[in-house]
């Protein structure tokens, strides 16, 4: 295909012709984004002066469609979404009716914005609520953890939350579904000394439930732990037929795992082991498997030697 052969006097006209072209588009597409266009985003709500003494539930999502006018930039390059990404709405009216007009506070809702952002209307424009009168619940805390140890350390003690309950304040029908209140996940890794914390309660995902503190301590005792070895005589369960009952051996090694700290807590009164004649007697069964009926609550249970043992019944 032949091409068009231009003296330098055409191509340097062609080239003043192009950049004309170019800048006669780009200064539309300036004022074209320049001007206000509307255009629907949703946003999420948020609720302030809630009405007091009361409890109130909405009859409806906690996010509304906006139509917002903006200029073509924000049109383009926003991705049609607002600055705040919610809005706040007053609730003050809830104390003489039971719904909320976006309209009659559309000018409060406007000053949430970027001064370019205008929202002309909101839908839906009523908001409607159910009432209930409002209770007041006590429920146990419950921390949500992810902890790992160095070597040879552990818990030692139970974990302690202070304050170990939230009070819940909302209907009563809510509060009745809600038995325990959970903590923000707590993760802590190669742990080796106590931790004392703390951790923020897990958000409230009822509106109309309100949660109090929104914090908690959170203490760990941390030990290192160590292994001991305690001879426990053994005792026989469901013996009520047989007077003489010998066991090969009497005694048993337990090996506990300790903290240092109840190293010397750890003794044979805190610890108890038996046999169960049942599992001969209903079982047959001729080696009686060693049972742990008491064991120190601040210890884990290693090995039993032996596990099992011999005996013999004299009639």
């Amino acid at each position: 295909m032949p091409f068009i052969k231009l003296t330098r006097i055409e191509q340097k006209r062609f080239g003043a012709i192009l950049i004309c072209a170019l800048c006669a588009v780009g200064a539309w597409l300036f004022m074209a984004l320049n001007k206000k266009y509307p255009y629907t985003v949703q946003t999420e709500l948020l609720y302030k002066d809630e009405p007091q003494g009361k409890a109130f539930k909405a009859l409806q999502p906690d996010t509304v469609d906006l139509k917002v006018e903006g200029t073509g930039w924000q049109l383009l390059f926003a991705r049609l979404r607002i600055k705040p990404p919610s809005i706040t709405v007053s609730l003050q009216k809830l104390n003489s009716r039971s719904y909320v007009v976006f309209s009659e506070q559309l000018e409060q809702v406007n000053r949430q914005l970027e001064t370019s952002q205008k929202i002309i209307s909101i839908k839906p424009d009523t908001l409607y609520f159910d009432f209930s009168r409002r209770t007041n619940k006590r429920v146990p805390l419950k921390l949500i953890s992810k902890l790992t140890f160095a070597p040879q350390y552990g818990i030692a003690k139970e974990i302690k939350l202070t304050p170990s309950y939230v009070n819940i304040s909302g209907p009563h029908e809510e509060l009745e579904k809600i038995h325990v209140w959970h903590t923000d996940s707590l993760k802590l890794s190669d742990i080796k000394s106590s931790v004392d914390t703390r951790v923020n309660i897990l958000k409230n995902a009822i509106s109309n439930v309100s949660i109090y503190p929104n914090s908690v301590g959170v203490k760990i005792p941390v030990d290192e732990f160590t292994e001991k070895t305690i001879e426990v005589p053994l005792s026989i369960l469901n013996n009520k037929e047989y007077h003489d009952v010998k066991l090969y051996p009497k005694k048993v090694k337990i090996t506990l795992l300790v903290a240092l700290s109840n190293y010397t807590k750890a003794d044979e009164d805190l610890l108890k082991a038996a046999i169960d004649l049942n599992e001969w007697k209903i079982r047959g069964h001729h080696k009686l498997s060693v049972k742990i009926t008491k064991l120190p609550e601040f210890s884990k249970l290693v090995s039993i030697v032996p596990s099992n043992v011999d005996f013999i019944i004299e009639k």
